[in-house]
């Protein structure tokens, strides 16, 4: 008996379903790219070192080039063009806009997406190997430059934006509504 290498799945990407065959091997990335012509997701190095492929899954930051799409069914998938509220871009977004977070524009929706699961990590009182305090009551450390550079750090722009990319998060970070996208759960609740 032959053993399938590939499957009917269902997506759950920006608030839509989308149901389409893959092979087991197709990346997430390479779904959403050729198969659901979502283009916003970029591939960079295609070895999950340069975070232009960033997309947010249950919330969190994943490198779509890494995940197989199949894994991915059943979660709840966001792509840079799902971030914006309509005509209202998310508060990241502006923020990059505003402040020129952005050369090329090819790093950019990665950029996004990941800024916007950090925010969220960040917000769920997550360390970082920036954090010199990481006691859980105290809580979430200040989001210093520091800190934001080490969250980003998987992130590469190579036009070198990282001064404006570093100001957008900072400005993003202090607007009341920036966790637009549901911050990540404590693992032992996940685990629940």
């Amino acid at each position: 008996m032959a053993v399938s290498t590939s499957s009917v799945i269902t997506l759950h990407i920006n608030g839509e379903k989308f149901t389409l065959p893959v092979d087991h091997r197709t990346t997430l990335l390479d779904a959403l790219r050729e198969r659901l012509d979502l283009t916003g997701t970029k591939k960079g190095c295609d070895q999950g070192q340069c975070g232009a492929c960033t997309v947010l899954v249950d919330g969190r930051r994943t490198v779509s080039c890494l995940q197989f799409a199949i894994a991915a069914e059943g979660r709840e998938i966001t792509t840079i063009e799902g971030v914006a509220d309509g005509d209202q871009l998310h508060p990241v977004q502006q923020a990059f806009l505003d402040l020129d977070g952005y050369q090329c524009g090819y790093c950019t929706p990665g950029q996004i997406c990941s800024a916007i699961g950090m925010l969220g990590e960040h917000a769920a009182g997550w360390p970082s190997a920036a954090t010199e305090d990481v006691r859980p009551e105290v809580g979430p450390p200040p989001l210093t430059v520091d800190e934001i550079r080490e969250r980003m750090s998987g992130n590469l722009c190579r036009c070198a934006a990282y001064a404006s990319i570093v100001e957008a998060v900072a400005r993003a970070a202090e607007t009341p509504a920036a966790p637009l996208i549901d911050a990540p759960q404590d693992t032992k609740e996940q685990a629940a």
